[in-house]
């Protein structure tokens, strides 16, 4: 299968800049795949959809603010730095602009002396190991004083709050990237979704600045995906096995969530407590063997991520589909609106 296979014409004034306000307005496209009716709702109304004993499975990662402005200490030059992976500690994978500034020893300032960084190495795919030292047992508070929200390329708008860049229910800080399914929830509609039976459960999985490279490759299945850290308790496996013994649905909010939900079962043969890295790539073919909706936002064309909706799916009724939000003016990408397949 061809990487061109699933690309569409996007206008460029249906790219959101800024989020829906309130967070819930947006609009949601109802995709019901076993009669291939598309309905148009907004996102509030995705309680008409959920039935109880269902489970809602939302990723916690909290964004950091990782884009960060520094000098180099020998000569003063500029240089930016954004924070990837956590390796070890106090050691991340970053990516680096001048990288020839950043040679393996140099050696830089950031938020006027608060923080530094030293490279270790210099990596085969271009990306750098730093180890960071500042005051304080923990690098993410000096992150929140000094660092800037790394927004898409494509949102080119100054986003004046950065919690519109995180989910109500962000917890745990190191992502590049907002799992973005979930920016639509607000604290009541999740609360009346509780009280109408439906179980939330919550996994981690660190979004990596990968999810918005392209695809180069000719041919889809000749891609190597970038590795990303995820974490599933076992409060969240015994929710998730229960909710199936039950013949009720497992929900993804998000392909982030999905990813982390396939990689554990694909692994493991089963839902259980996990805390690993994957680079699964879900692209038209694969069998599904734990989720039975998927609530997604728009993607970018020739993605990985239209990629896995089209394996959810199948991709001429998914092209179908993303024809008609064009048609019907709905919004793109990060802040954009919702899909909901079921």
């Amino acid at each position: 299968m061809k990487t061109q296979d699933f690309y569409y014409d996007l206008p460029k004034e249906l790219i959101a800049q800024t989020p829906a306000d309130p967070r819930d307005s947006s609009r949601l496209l109802v995709v019901h795949r076993d009669t291939h009716e598309l309905e148009h709702r907004h996102f509030y109304d995705i309680l008409d959809y959920l039935t109880p004993g269902d489970t809602l499975i939302l990723n916690d990662t909290r964004v950091l603010p990782a884009r960060l402005y520094g000098e180099k200490l020998d000569t003063g030059a500029h240089v930016e730095f954004l924070m990837l992976n956590q390796k070890e500690n106090d050691v991340w994978e970053v990516l680096t602009g001048p990288g020839r500034r950043a040679k393996a020893g140099a050696r830089f300032s950031f938020g006027g002396g608060l923080m530094e960084a030293e490279i270790l190495e210099v990596l085969d795919n271009g990306n750098r190991l730093a180890r960071f030292t500042y005051d304080g047992d923990s690098i993410f508070p000096v992150l929140e004083k000094i660092g800037e929200m790394p927004l898409p390329h494509y949102i080119t708008q100054k986003l004046t709050d950065g919690e519109r860049y995180q989910t109500v229910y962000a917890k745990e800080p190191g992502s590049a990237a907002a799992p973005t399914a979930g920016l639509h929830f607000t604290k009541p509609l999740l609360q009346k979704i509780r009280e109408k039976g439906v179980n939330i459960g919550f996994v981690t999985l660190h979004v990596g600045i990968g999810t918005f490279r392209p695809v180069k490759a000719e041919k889809i299945e000749d891609h190597k995906m970038h590795s990303e850290h995820y974490h599933i308790s076992e409060e969240t496996a015994q929710l998730i096995r229960r909710t199936k013994a039950a013949g009720k649905r497992v929900i993804a909010v998000g392909t982030t969530a999905c990813r982390t939900l396939e990689s554990v079962a694909t692994l493991h043969g089963e839902i259980c407590a996990a805390d690993e890295w994957t680079s699964i790539f879900i692209y038209p073919g694969y069998t599904f063997k734990c989720i039975d909706a998927l609530l997604t936002n728009f993607h970018l064309p020739e993605s990985t991520l239209i990629m896995l909706v089209s394996a959810f799916y199948d991709r001429e009724h998914v092209l179908k589909a993303y024809r008609t939000a064009v048609e019907e003016k709905y919004r793109f990408f990060s802040f954009g609106d919702a899909m909901l397949l079921v």
